[in-house]
């Protein structure tokens, strides 16, 4: 993704600018709420150590330690990298609630949180392939 002239700060930037930088599918899940077919996403069945950024940001939100299969169609991890990636707020949309998270720093969609996860902490953080960027750790 590259930079854009004008506003830096990306939590301020248009839809338009958005559709300039991100495919059609990004685009969809980050900034309409949409969510990739189960077992569709690149990053479903990933297993490289390393780290998972917004896609659109670069926060990071995500580590490969903290990743396991759910078997849900989706990447799940248990815990996000830290308290400062992600936030999460209720979400009523399509008749039931649930916990749907978003990139702190940008506030892009990137899935939802249940609480039927492994220990140590019960969660399942479900996320788009299409919201993430994977950044390999250096050996």
């Amino acid at each position: 993704m590259s930079e854009r002239s004008g506003s830096t700060d990306k939590a301020d930037w248009s839809k338009k600018q958005w559709r300039e930088v991100l495919t059609p599918e990004q685009f969809h899940v980050t900034q309409e709420k949409g969510t990739e077919p189960a077992f569709s996403g690149e990053l479903y069945g990933h297993k490289a150590n390393g780290i998972y950024k917004c896609v659109c940001c670069g926060q990071t939100l995500f580590l490969s330690d903290h990743k396991y299969d759910s078997g849900s169609g989706w990447p799940s991890f248990y815990q996000p990298a830290d308290d400062t990636g992600v936030e999460t707020e209720t979400d009523s949309s399509h008749g039931m609630v649930r916990t749907e998270v978003t990139c702190r720093q940008c506030s892009a969609h990137l899935g939802h949180a249940f609480d039927d996860g492994p220990a140590p902490t019960g969660m399942r953080y479900c996320i788009n392939s299409a919201s993430l960027k994977f950044v390999a750790k250096k050996n």
